[in-house]
């Protein structure tokens, strides 16, 4: 079954090595920027942001390992679906490309693994945007009380394997539609066709979707605490877009990320969690200003 695509990009198929190959969307020409989606989507939810990007830059659109039409390995062994794992795939695969040195932008799950490539590999990632998330270290520390409900999917997905997948793949519809319904401000901003792709790619990755989440429950931690022991902070220019997650939470968002990055600019958004397609002009304006800085 075919599945809606971003207009003038092509579908390629790049092994990153361990035998994992990930499915990335490319198109246009120009300075490389990579952009990562999140959850529960594909590189599709980049759609009007890559099509923009695409007149004056060379964009590549991966589904993450784990998701869309990428490998799904077993995610047996705790670095499987670590952030340093999809980071190391990400540069690979961008190298695989014809590109060392790229912008970077990711979304949500995707910030994630933006963040730890940029952390991991300073020499490949120039400059970064992060979407609506918090490092992992912040963001556990964040969920406090009963305003943490919000987070109850982390939660789940960071429980031992066996009860999180059986559950959520007993009802996978309602589980993701859930959040691709209460986190967009716009609900026409994401047609059936786009929403029934969603739901369809997440159903069929449960399994490593689970693992991935499990990973930031774990692993995970631990290389952001390393970091932040070491002193480690981002070396690029950085954006980060957020809803004003802060205020419902209890934290000051400016502040935790002002402790990783030197050189940031935030700024708290109107719209809802999925930015790159209720606001698309937006994040491209932040993506390309990134470039002036």
């Amino acid at each position: 079954m075919t599945h809606p695509s971003i207009p003038g990009f092509t579908e390629h198929r790049v092994p990153v090595g361990d035998g994992v190959t990930l499915n990335a969307a490319v198109g246009g020409s120009g300075a490389p920027v990579v952009l990562l989606h999140g959850f529960p989507q594909t590189h599709l939810m980049w759609r009007h942001v890559a099509a923009d990007l695409a007149a004056d830059h060379t964009v590549i659109c991966p589904d993450l390992r784990g998701y869309g039409a990428s490998d799904k390995p077993a995610g047996n062994g705790r670095d499987v679906y670590s952030k340093r794992t999809m980071a190391r795939d990400v540069v690979r695969l961008a190298a695989e490309l014809g590109h060392d040195r790229f912008a970077l932008a990711g979304h949500d799950r995707g910030a994630l693994v933006a963040f730890r490539a940029a952390m991991d590999h300073p020499s490949a990632v120039s400059r970064a945007l992060f979407l609506d998330v918090l490092p992992t270290l912040d963001m556990w520390d964040a969920l406090r009380g009963v305003s943490g409900a919000v987070g109850f999917h982390l939660y789940l997905m960071a429980q031992a394997p066996g009860l999180p997948e059986q559950m959520i793949g007993a009802s996978a519809d309602a589980f993701f539609g859930h959040f691709l319904d209460a986190w967009t401000h716009t609900p026409d901003a994401m047609p059936a066709d786009v929403r029934g792709h969603y739901l369809a790619a997440a159903a069929a990755a449960v399994p490593s979707i689970v693992a991935d989440y499990r990973a930031s429950a774990g692993v995970d931690l631990e290389h952001d605490r390393a970091d932040r022991e070491a002193g480690n902070r981002l070396a690029m220019p950085v954006t980060v877009l957020q809803q004003d997650w802060g205020a419902a939470l209890g934290y000051h968002a400016q502040g935790l990320w002002s402790a990783w990055a030197g050189d940031l600019r935030h700024r708290t958004v109107s719209c809802g969690h999925f930015m790159a397609e209720e606001e698309p002009a937006l994040v491209t304006g932040e993506i390309r200003a990134l470039g002036d800085r």
